[in-house]
């Protein structure tokens, strides 16, 4: 389905590319650092041409940024109070399911959700 909105831009809905964007969170395992570029990327490439691209997009990077910040905290935690490795473990938790079952959210046509998110994006 395509629109044109008053800036004449063609606007079209693409649940395939919003799998995607999810997904290339998994970069993260093979390369170490593309789960946040690539998402970052197609967000902002798209993000007026496919319907739902706004919402998804901030809520992958937003879930990157959480898991950075999971990280960095629970890193030091480790050797500072032995606590961090729960961190850690919530950490790799979330990276491994949550993609997943946004992928599916998105295929369904349904809003994203990614549990223990902090919205730095809005």
């Amino acid at each position: 389905m395509e629109l044109v909105n008053k800036n004449e831009v063609v606007v079209r809905e693409d649940r395939n590319l919003l799998v995607i964007t999810h997904l290339s969170q998994y970069l993260d395992f093979v390369t170490g650092f593309g789960g946040l570029i690539v998402p970052l990327v197609i967000w902002l490439t798209t993000k007026d041409s496919v319907i739902g691209m706004h919402e998804h997009g901030k809520s992958v990077i937003n879930f990157q940024l959480t898991l950075i910040l999971y990280l960095v905290i629970g890193i030091p935690g480790i050797l500072l109070f032995g606590l961090g490795i729960l961190l850690l473990v919530f950490a790799g938790i979330l990276a491994v399911v949550m993609p997943a079952v946004n992928a599916i959210k998105a295929s369904n046509g349904e809003s994203p959700s990614y549990f223990g998110t902090i919205r730095f994006l809005s």
